[in-house]
């Protein structure tokens, strides 16, 4: 079964009111996208992507030095539906038989959070921090048919329709995300 990792860096991230765009403000010497793509690498999946469309990352992921596929999502405003259903296009097309998807503001979920998820063999995993669900979740092949098409939904529509075929997986580190500024200072 082979699984890819997908890190969604495609939306405006329009309530961080920052000098740049939050995906690539610094913490700690790092991007907050540089701080999540490595977490990611880090998984050993069987290949990486990162969904791109509001702001070029392209530095910081060859900067990486890594083998990571960039998806274009030339529909990014109209919700982070998009990207997940541009990451399962473009995973069907490379003959991965599940993806599991994270955001690029959350640079405190572990390398094995992402691993936890994937080695999850249910429809739908998702992490949880405590009793809260959040990134990443694994979708299986079966489910993409049934992903919206635009909203900021994601997966979570499915997951509502077909709570039978979500698996909870504990996840250690934080899923907190950096939405704003102040988030930045915070986490800092």
């Amino acid at each position: 079964m082979s699984t890819a990792g997908v890190l969604l860096a495609a939306g405006a991230g329009t309530r961080f009111a920052g000098p740049q765009h939050k995906l690539l403000a610094v913490m700690d010497g790092h991007s907050v996208v540089s701080r999540a793509l490595e977490s990611l690498l880090g998984a050993s999946l069987d290949a990486v992507a990162v969904v791109t469309g509001a702001v070029d990352v392209s530095e910081v992921l060859a900067a990486t030095g890594g083998d990571i596929a960039v998806i274009d999502n030339d529909r990014w405003e109209s919700g982070i539906a998009s990207s997940v259903r541009c990451a399962a296009s473009w995973a069907a097309r490379q003959g991965h038989d599940a993806i599991v998807v994270g955001l690029a503001d959350q640079p405190f979920v572990t390398a094995a959070s992402w691993q936890a998820v994937a080695d999850c063999a249910a429809p739908i995993a998702v992490g949880t921090y405590g009793a809260r669900r959040r990134n990443p979740v694994r979708l299986a092949r079966e489910v993409w048919p049934l992903l919206p098409y635009g909203g900021d939904d994601g997966g979570r529509t499915v997951m509502r329709r077909f709570p039978e075929i979500v698996v909870p997986v504990a996840c250690e580190g934080s899923p907190n995300d950096i939405d704003t500024v102040e988030d930045l200072r915070r986490w800092s």
